[in-house]
């Protein structure tokens, strides 16, 4: 069998590695660069590659093409696999067909890496053999070639479920839909929600469907009527139905078979979006059968991943977080919304069609000042012009930071979390993620 993989990241490199193992005859082709780490693995495993062009009559001889998630339908080489009716698959998709592995899959616009992180980390720390991989950064058809794990943690983008077909996930967690990557859903909302919703596809009753209750959209786009697995709906707002809530600062699974009460007080996320994902963490973690007390301990080790209100350092009593992954309204308004103290807000960059409505009353309640970090800062001008008292803006990540530091007062709290993308002044999120933590470790905290 003859497998075309396109794209030479970490998605497709893994997916030609395990191709190979397989004995299939496989060739690579990126129209960009390939990174020389990405070389190297394929040389090494004597996989044929190309980069800067594909070759369509190589591609289209081959019997099944792996895309990467990057990629998009309306290619031009899509195109035309689909002329010649070749199928075109994910990666995802591939590595499920070799493994006995169960999968625990995680996805939603915002709070999905977070989940799969703390998931991971609930499961291991209870001795569960499991694996991590996706979207996090890890690919899964590599680590299928050792296949070492009974279970793996997997996070999904809305691109990586669009070329899964046959692949089934033993539970599934959606946390939320909002507006995002529209261009590649026709602008729709609709077609958007319904890629996020393949994370349940091919479900029986013995799976687990968790989902954001609370989420409008999702109750809008989910048909439970037609759904074959088991539902979990957890909320913060008493949603009926729901099997997963808050009392106080304990959180309640009163699914059938797997009820507990896990206390939160220890854990170091903040905000309510955190309560969501601590709350489908947690229930993934009970339906798996960890006890309460596992859990509460994993919870006060857990440490979340970079650039997600992340504290740098606390000076002269004021905080500097580092919210840079928050690069839309619906983020932000989670971090806002979760700070109690006073707080000089750096925001901007590239704005993706914001409305910044939501955010305006939690910004006159908390905001003392809006640091602008971007080339373009009107739109937030014109947004909170009337509404915080202080507005700067800059493009100088440093700026940014002595300035906040000048006018911040003890209990205050310096917040980076942009509501943008970050390509005007940055590579990207992380990068001005580590710029500012940088700017705060040098500025602020002298080190």
């Amino acid at each position: 069998m003859k497998i075309a993989v396109l794209g030479a990241g970490e998605s497709g490199v893994g997916a030609a590695l395990l191709a190979k193992a397989k004995g299939l005859e496989v060739f690579v082709s990126d129209k960009g660069e390939i990174k020389e780490q990405y070389k190297a693995k394929l040389a090494t495993a004597a996989i044929p590659f190309e980069e800067g062009n594909h070759t369509l009559e190589t591609i289209l001889n081959a019997d099944e093409i792996i895309k990467s998630p990057g990629i998009p339908d309306k290619a031009a080489v899509i195109q035309e696999a689909a002329k010649k009716q070749i199928p075109v698959i994910s990666e995802i998709e591939f590595a499920g067909r070799y493994t006995d592995a169960k999968f625990i899959c995680i996805t939603g616009t915002n709070g999905k890496t977070t989940t799969t992180l703390l998931t991971y980390h609930l499961l291991k720390n209870a001795g569960i053999n499991v694996g991590l991989a996706g979207n996090i950064g890890e690919s899964l058809a590599e680590k299928v070639i050792d296949n070492k794990h009974d279970y793996y943690v997997v996070e999904l983008s809305s691109f990586q479920l669009d070329n899964m077909y046959q692949f089934r996930a033993h539970m599934a967690v959606l946390t939320n839909i909002t507006p995002d990557h529209l261009d590649r859903y026709e602008y729709s909302m609709e077609k958007y929600a319904a890629s996020k919703l393949r994370v349940a596809r091919n479900m029986s009753g013995a799976d687990f469907f968790l989902f954001n209750a609370d989420d409008e959209n999702i109750s809008k786009a989910f048909d439970s009527a037609s759904f074959g697995g088991t539902t979990i709906p957890f909320s913060l707002k008493g949603a009926k139905d729901a099997k997963v809530y808050f009392e106080g600062s304990k959180i309640k699974v009163t699914a059938r078979f797997y009820e507990g009460t896990v206390d939160t007080s220890k854990s170091g996320l903040i905000g309510k979006h955190n309560q969501y994902n601590t709350m489908a963490a947690v229930a993934v973690a009970k339906l798996m059968g960890v006890e309460d007390s596992q859990i509460e301990q994993a919870l006060e080790t857990f440490e979340n991943a970079d650039h997600r209100l992340q504290l740098v350092g606390i000076a002269k009593e004021v905080s500097y977080i580092n919210d840079s992954k928050a690069t839309n309204v619906e983020a932000v308004w989670y971090a806002l919304e979760g700070i109690k103290q006073p707080i000089i807000w750096i925001a901007g960059g590239v704005d993706k069609g914001n409305d910044y409505q939501t955010l305006i009353e939690l910004a006159r309640e908390k905001v003392k000042v809006l640091v602008c970090l971007g080339k373009d800062n009107e739109k937030l001008k014109e947004a909170f012009g009337r509404v915080v008292p202080i507005i700067a803006e800059t493009t100088s990540i440093e700026y940014a930071v002595r300035l906040s530091r000048s006018l911040a007062t003890p209990g205050d709290v310096v917040l980076l979390s942009p509501a943008c993308a970050s390509f005007d002044l940055f590579d990207n999120y992380e990068h001005r993620g580590q710029r500012f933590k940088e700017a705060v470790e040098k500025i602020v905290l002298k080190k």
